[in-house]
């Protein structure tokens, strides 16, 4: 373990913002990382992953941790399900390639989804009708008062759309160093009906999908809509999906019928922010070396170069925007830090 000064952080972030920290070390074990807060420093310490849900505005004052932990294992397997444990600093998407060449079924949805497995439980990560919650079993996490690894279990962690106990009361309390989850082995359970997978499995002449073919079918439409990271700087969808109200819904029905929509329960609508987004005009718009992505109204982009701020600045207009026409307020889903 070696401490780095004066680093720059755009290789560690998915929107190559080029900031700089002051100090920085890859943690590969977890006694290093207990090693690191139990030694005092004048530093605060900034936990970083896989940077891909953050925005950074400016250099780094910090020690930044950069969890690198690695290792997937088969904790059991019956005949139905099995419990597999990833380590936090594993890449998200190549962990999900490894459940199905072990077909392992519960991920498929999620394929191709930026970032590491250890921060995936914070927001709840979700795509084309599935959300992590579905198959999350625990995670070990070191708390960082008492430093002492503590499990929590699925309803321990208070999942909701995009959020989690480590979004709320145990924000910046503790650090995920693993992740279990309980995926089953046969008799798979498919989710085809979301989004535009069904008419991507026919376009791929499949008619009988196995998990496989959904994780093909769902990365070739996220790479049809969005840009890759390692191209375009980007962090996905920069904004979550509101919910409104029925009445509100009904309201902006008025004025807009063919408003996209989903229904939550009897009292709540939510709405795609890409919609709205677009419907302000946004959908494609350059401003200089970075602006919103031509193909997905919901992706910010860097074309290189871009500053933090640069982003920021546009992604409060298109809130702004948003809330004078159509009187809907939508959050940023990354962190701005």
């Amino acid at each position: 373990m070696q401490i780095q000064h004066n680093i720059s952080l755009k290789p560690f972030n998915t929107f190559g913002i080029d900031v700089k920290a002051k100090q920085f070390v890859s943690v590969t074990s977890v006694t290093d990382l207990i090693s690191i807060y139990s030694t005092k420093s004048e530093l605060p310490k900034f936990i970083l992953g896989g940077g891909s849900n953050m925005l950074l505005t400016k250099d780094m004052e910090a020690l930044v941790l950069h969890i690198n932990l690695k290792g997937k294992h088969i904790l059991s397997l019956s005949n139905d399900t099995v419990l597999v444990k990833a380590e936090a600093g594993e890449n998200w998407h190549e962990f999900v390639l490894w459940t199905l060449e072990n077909n392992f079924g519960g991920l498929e949805n999620l394929s191709l989804i930026p970032g590491n497995v250890g921060t995936s439980p914070i927001q709840n990560i979700g795509a084309y009708g599935v959300e992590l919650k579905d198959t999350f079993y625990s995670c070990d996490a070191l708390n960082l008062e008492t430093l002492e690894i503590e499990t929590f279990s699925n309803s321990d962690c208070h999942f909701d759309y995009r959020n989690s106990i480590f979004k709320e009361d145990a924000k910046g309390k503790y650090i995920i160093v693993s992740v279990v989850f309980k995926l089953t082995t046969n008799n798979h359970v498919l989710h085809t009906n979301y989004g535009a997978i069904a008419s991507e499995l026919e376009h791929m002449q499949i008619s009988n999908p196995t998990i496989q073919d959904i994780s093909k079918a769902v990365i070739a439409i996220r790479q049809s809509k969005l840009p890759d990271p390692k191209e375009i700087g980007n962090s996905g969808s920069f904004f979550k999906n509101p919910i409104i109200s029925k009445d509100a819904f009904l309201k902006l029905q008025d004025s807009f019928p063919d408003v996209p929509h989903y229904v939550i329960s009897e009292d709540d609508v939510k709405i795609p922010a890409g919609w709205l987004i677009e419907t302000a005009g946004f959908k494609g718009k350059t401003l200089g070396n970075y602006g919103v992505h031509k193909k997905q109204a919901l992706v910010l982009v860097n074309y290189g170069g871009a500053s933090g701020n640069d982003i920021l600045k546009l992604s409060k207009l298109i809130q702004n925007t948003v809330m004078r026409l159509f009187d809907i307020a939508i959050e940023a889903e990354v962190n701005i830090i």
